[in-house]
């Protein structure tokens, strides 16, 4: 079917918007609740935006030609669900089940609406991933597409703002065009800089892109700022709109303290804008567009030690992701600007057009993961894991987005050393625990880290590796089998009488520590909880049901750990048994990683004294003990 023309009628145009702001204040009366006031300014840019410039297909939302439209003010999403209703993509029913239970149409736009591409509602976060989907379309699909952003005054105190700005800046995206519509008040008072568009302007001039001030109520002017803006020169666009929140409705316009509340008198609203209207204006069709056609994945090559070796789990992390990148051609692979200690650098070495280096942006590295996996990607992103708690809000949204990203943190606990506790990630365990359907793995090898990267490719919601700083001696042979839930028994004999979990680096202690306790009689289980999230339950109540003690060891803090962890699942198992918890404590200083392990009570030594005095403290542990010795 050929493209219709641009639907160029001004009179159009200002009837759409007058559209668009009925039914958002319809909206949320019915649901009691939303933003109508904030859709209200932006109506006239979106009417513009849908009737003559965006090119989309609402019957096809996965065509590879579609322009993106992302509200990165999600808290106007009545705006966005009338502009779809508007396009024939929801009825006026639907519409009015806004914010009410089983709803697609939620207080804040999610992708359980096949044409929104993340969730919002977090502000800052939807041009971020604007420049994630923008970045694909230019250098890994090569698509014509645009990708428009609507963003709020608001918003632009949001440091992840800045990052995108200059990230597309540096990558020339002029494939991305920013509304920032300034209606000059926030939910609590005037916004920093008012209504001061000018200011606006030269800020994101400072930042390398084209600015375009525009009346945002003018819709003659709103479409020569469109098609001057959609004109490339190698620069991303900001179209600055002068607004009016509330427009249109005299009771609230321009007024503060009407944020975030349906209007008091939607009737006489209503009428005020003119009454209701059902106007039908599906935008232009995207121009014929082939994805971009990936071989099949091959066979994954994964690299491998041997038992004894001296290998970092970074590097490993390294080699693994250069391994899965030869093997499957949508893996992408991101950095913070520190691929040289994480090993992302062995995949940039390799695929350079794959890579994309982020610098120290960890919110737009999050954001842009979550962008390159709406276009099919299978992104890998890694830092120093201290840093991702930078990025905790995004990597909290992605899993409101449903969104497969993977993400990889270095430089974990105290075992970073000399560097300091301001390198040492001893909340990340915690925080990942926390997101929503995330995995949590940690590796205590480097052939256990390469299956656990490939295990990650097929791995959905936000997937999170740790790795260590220093090496640590291969302890699993090549091709071992590690299934995401499970866990790995190292030493076990019907005597045991008391079990040690670890993970990580206190594998190897762990397993030290057993040697030095079998040397006094007592026999200690082994088990590497590699899995962390999903743990593997079964093998952890199984264990502690049959020695009755248990030791849990740990590079991180106390809280929300490996420990807490294994409690939760004795609790929901309704095993009783003696657990004694070691992790880091005190706040850690510079030193050598094995002094640092000592002195955080983790190590070997620590490990061994505590497993001896619960034993000795269990009368039938005890006996056990003794009856070993005898024999």
């Amino acid at each position: 079917m050929p493209a219709r023309p641009l639907q160029t009628d001004p009179a159009l145009w200002r009837e759409l918007a007058q559209q668009l702001r009925v039914d958002a204040v319809r909206a949320t009366a019915a649901a009691g609740s939303g933003h109508p006031s904030s859709g209200m300014s932006a109506a006239d840019l979106m009417a513009v935006l849908l009737a003559g410039h965006l090119r989309y297909d609402f019957n096809h939302p996965e065509d590879p030609g579609n322009d993106h439209l992302i509200f990165s003010k999600g808290h106007a999403s009545p705006l966005l669900y009338a502009l779809y209703r508007a396009a024939g993509a929801i009825t006026d029913d639907e519409l009015l089940t806004y914010r009410r239970a089983g709803s697609r149409l939620g207080g804040h736009p999610t992708p359980e609406l096949p044409w929104v591409d993340v969730a919002t509602g977090s502000l800052g976060l939807g041009l971020p991933v604007g420049v994630g989907i923008a970045l694909a379309g230019r250098a890994l699909e090569r698509m014509p597409y645009r990708v428009f952003v609507l963003a709020g005054d608001s918003e632009l105190t949001e440091g992840s703002m800045w990052e995108a700005f200059a990230r597309a800046d540096h990558a020339g995206l002029d494939n991305l065009v920013v509304i920032v519509d300034v209606n000059r008040l926030g939910q609590s008072g005037e916004t920093m800089l008012g209504s001061d568009t000018a200011a606006y302007a030269a800020r994101v001039q400072a930042f390398g892109w084209r600015a375009i001030e525009v009346d945002g109520h003018d819709v003659t002017a709103i479409d020569r700022a469109y098609t001057e803006a959609l004109e490339p020169d190698g620069r991303p666009v900001a179209i600055i709109a002068r607004t009016v929140k509330g427009k249109g409705v005299a009771a609230i316009e321009d007024r503060n303290g009407f944020h975030g509340k349906p209007l008091a008198d939607p009737d006489a609203a209503i009428a005020e804008l003119g009454g209701l209207r059902d106007l039908r204006v599906p935008p232009q069709r995207p121009p014929a567009a082939l994805g971009a056609s990936l071989p099949p994945r091959g066979r994954v090559r994964l690299p491998w030690w041997s038992p004894g070796e001296l290998v970092a789990t970074r590097r490993a992390y390294g080699e693994a992701l250069r391994a899965v990148g030869a093997a499957e051609p949508r893996v992408v692979a991101m950095d913070g600007e520190v691929g040289n200690s994480t090993y992302s650098e062995l995949f940039r070495e390799a695929f350079p057009e794959r890579y994309f280096e982020m610098y120290v942006a960890e919110q737009q590295m999050v954001a842009a993961a979550i962008g390159f996996q709406a276009r099919g990607r299978i992104p890998f992103a890694s830092t120093f894991a201290a840093f991702w708690t930078r990025a905790h809000d995004f990597i909290r949204m992605a899993a409101v987005s449903r969104a497969d990203i993977r993400l990889v943190g270095s430089h974990t606990g105290v075992t970073v050393g000399e560097d300091g506790p301001s390198q040492m990630a001893l909340e990340d365990i915690a925080m990942f625990r926390a997101v929503h359907d995330s995995t949590v793995l940690v590796t205590s090898d480097a052939n256990q880290t390469a299956a656990l990267v490939e295990a990650m490719l097929d791995r959905p919601g936000v997937v999170y590796l740790r790795t260590v700083r220093m090496a640590t001696p291969v302890l699993y042979a090549p091709g071992e089998h590690f299934p995401v839930g499970g866990s790995r028994t190292l030493r076990s004999t019907p005597r045991d009488s008391v079990t040690l979990l670890a993970t990580g680096v206190t594998v190897h202690e762990a397993l030290a520590a057993a040697d030095l306790l079998a040397t006094t009689g007592l026999h200690a289980r082994v088990i590497d909880l590699y899995s962390v999230k999903p743990l593997d339950a079964a093998t952890v109540a199984a264990a502690t049901s049959e020695t009755g003690n248990v030791i849990v060891a740990e590079d991180h803090w106390a809280q929300g750990g490996l420990g807490d962890a294994v409690l939760g699942a004795l609790a929901d198992a309704d095993v009783h048994a003696r657990v004694r918890r070691l992790a880091v404590h005190a706040m850690p200083t510079s030193g050598r990683p094995q002094e640092l392990l000592w002195r955080s009570g983790i190590d070997r030594t620590w490990i061994a004294a505590a497993a001896r005095d619960l034993v000795d403290a269990d009368p039938q542990g005890a006996a056990t003990r003794q009856l070993s010795i005898g024999r």
